[in-house]
């Protein structure tokens, strides 16, 4: 192996991470127009934001939430947003999470795959800061990975974030551990397996 590279377990998965922030709420602009919009939850159901977080999350791997229990999901999940289309149907989520004083981070943003390249990201990003910067808020953090969507660091730093970290972090497959379908992100290639009978 080349120096400089690290070898990962069998069966894991790596990524680099980067940390973003906002000091300063972005200059006021109308939102962007879009038949989407956003609907908070009152109360947590913890197999329904599963099937929410599996809808938009399988495709880059995400998985955290799905490895929980229903109280721990309870305990960790934040202020959560469910984006719908004009019928109602599940299109998105937004997670929040206001513990930190002073702070909001950003857990999970995402809209469900058939949407992406659509033009909703912008408006999405709007509807997502202003809930973000509470009036009690003096930064808003996120932190995004090379398995997200290619589109969601450059969206980022253009929507004002400024980058200020990195870090590796590895960890088994979910796809190995029944988490996610086999076949979900076939982008990121599932190692260590056998190819499928013919």
């Amino acid at each position: 192996m080349s120096e400089g590279l690290v070898a990962l377990p069998p069966g894991h998965v790596g990524a680099v991470v980067t940390f973003l922030e906002m000091a300063a709420p972005p200059a006021p602009a109308p939102h962007p127009e879009s038949p989407l919009r956003l609907v908070r939850w009152e109360t947590i159901e913890p197999e329904r934001y599963r099937t929410l977080f599996r809808r938009v999350g399988a495709r880059w791997l995400w998985f955290s939430r799905l490895a929980m229990s229903d109280s721990e999901l309870l305990g960790k999940a934040g202020e959560v947003h469910e984006v719908v289309d004009g019928s109602g149907a599940q299109a998105g989520l937004v997670e929040l999470d206001f513990r930190e004083p002073g702070e909001c981070l950003i857990r999970f943003l995402g809209l469900v795959p058939e949407l992406a390249g659509r033009g909703h990201g912008r408006w999405l990003f709007a509807e997502t800061l202003a809930r973000a910067w509470a009036p009690s808020v003096r930064r808003v953090r996120v932190h995004t990975c090379t398995l997200d969507h290619p589109a969601a660091l450059p969206a980022y730093l253009r929507a004002g974030f400024t980058a200020h970290g990195r870090a590796f972090e590895s960890f088994p497959d979910p796809r190995l551990a029944g988490l996610l379908p086999r076949d979900a992100a076939p982008q990121i290639p599932l190692l260590g397996t056998s190819p499928p009978a013919k």
